[in-house]
């Protein structure tokens, strides 16, 4: 007899039996509503031919030039690496770093770990060294920014045509698709599926299932019942004794029941987050010297030259990225952490709700990062006009990277625990 699988939730740990799915349906969580699994149809196939794809468009999006200028019948172009290299000649070598990992480096990882993963077992083979490569995939994942990128690179043009004529280049159109196609190839991508069909290839799947539970009304979740959940390939299984290794037997990861140090970190990436939250808004993010001499923008400031240069849709996305989020990620984050801290058993599906939307809104901050560099990279004119990035931008980038760990941390199985010890109470 075939029993049915039991999953316990990433977000609230409760553990519960799964069902069957069809192509396009989901199977989500009885307490916090968050989705479980999807049903897909041949998703791991999907999955290789949109990165299969992607790297051919990685290839493009990093050779040819994104964007151009054309000033008095010269046309200066430049490439996404272009604009690295010109921020780290500029000394804003921080900044450099940040912009080459999360539209260079990190999808090219993403891609990679995909192709490291599925073309193997879509010849008939075992992937060499899975574990690997679904760390690899899950470091990527978070980091890879073309979708921000996008939109960075669109306020940027909106600017530069004041300047001068804008010239899209090659690059520019590979990025939009390369971005649909990495978007598509995450979502066909499924962890738990690849990993079961990896299982069946190297026929180690009965030794790693779960034995039947006995389910008990005062007990709900995974912790209740002895179990962890790998945090690495998401394996359900009962811990080893104390004294054995307490790592997964398919994965290799360390196993906890919570996160190690979850709320010591948060608060850690947090408190610094705030203290450069000021610096970043205050201090000139950009340095423009011209003909008519040279002038500092804040954020906030080119959120004013956007809205009186009429582009008004474009002005209420930088503030919203650029400020509203920043701010919004912080006071969630502080909020989360704070009632977390004191064990408040108040609306926890809400503070679940929060963590998502901060979870989902947290990579659109790097904006303006993206739209310096490309003005920075272009606006190189020497005697009549060039951008540098201000000290406020490091400051910026500093905060986006800081909030995002923070976020990281937390884990919001601990809103939970608060509440399950009250129902282990009552029962």
């Amino acid at each position: 007899m075939t029993h049915p699988e039991i999953i316990a939730c990433e977000e609230c740990d409760l553990l519960q039996r799964g069902a069957p799915l069809t192509p396009g349906s989901s199977l989500r969580c009885h307490r916090c509503h968050a989705e479980l699994r999807r049903g897909r149809t041949n998703g791991p196939e999907y999955a290789l031919a949109f990165a299969l794809a992607a790297i051919v468009l990685l290839v493009i999006s990093n050779v040819y030039p994104i964007v151009g200028l054309s000033v008095n019948g010269n046309l200066i172009q430049t490439t996404l690496a272009g604009s690295v290299r010109v921020l780290y000649v500029d000394g804003a070598w921080p900044l450099a770093l940040l912009v080459g990992l999360t539209t260079i480096l990190m999808p090219v990882l993403q891609t990679v770990s995909m192709l490291w993963l599925l073309l193997p077992l879509q010849l008939g083979r075992v992937p060499w060294q899975p574990a690997a490569g679904f760390q690899l995939f899950r470091l990527a994942r978070p980091w890879g920014m073309t979708e921000v990128l996008i939109l960075g690179l669109l306020v940027a043009l909106v600017k530069l045509a004041h300047i001068a004529k804008v010239v899209p280049g090659t690059a520019l159109w590979s990025f939009i698709v390369l971005m649909l196609l990495l978007a598509a190839a995450s979502a066909a991508f499924d962890p738990h599926e690849v990993w079961g069909r990896i299982t069946t290839g190297r026929n180690a799947g009965r030794a790693l299932q779960l034995a039947p539970i006995r389910f008990r009304r005062a007990a709900r979740t995974a912790s209740a019942y002895g179990l962890v959940l790998c945090e690495g390939c998401g394996l359900l299984l009962r811990p080893p004794a104390r004294s054995g290794p307490r790592d997964c037997p398919r994965c290799g990861s360390p196993l906890h029941m919570r996160k190690p140090a979850s709320l010591s970190r948060t608060w850690a990436y947090l408190l610094s987050a705030i203290v450069l939250y000021v610096p970043a808004n205050v201090l000139p993010v950009m340095d423009t010297s011209s003909l008519f001499g040279a002038q500092k923008d804040t954020i906030m400031s080119g959120v004013v030259y956007l809205w009186v240069s009429g582009s008004w849709l474009l002005a209420v996305l930088v503030f919203v990225a650029s400020i509203m989020v920043p701010m919004l990620k912080i006071l969630g984050l502080a909020y989360l952490a704070i009632s977390t801290q004191l064990h408040s058993q108040w609306f926890p599906e809400q503070r679940t709700r929060i963590y998502r939307v901060i979870e989902l809104v947290g990579r659109w901050s790097m904006l303006d990062i993206y739209v310096i560099t490309m003005l920075v990279a272009l606006v190189q004119f020497q005697a009549l006009a060039t951008i540098k990035a201000g000290p406020a931008s490091i400051a910026f980038g500093a905060v986006v990277v800081l909030t995002l760990m923070a976020s990281m941390s937390f884990d919001p199985r601990l809103i939970w625990d608060a509440a399950e010890k009250d129902h282990a109470r009552v029962k």
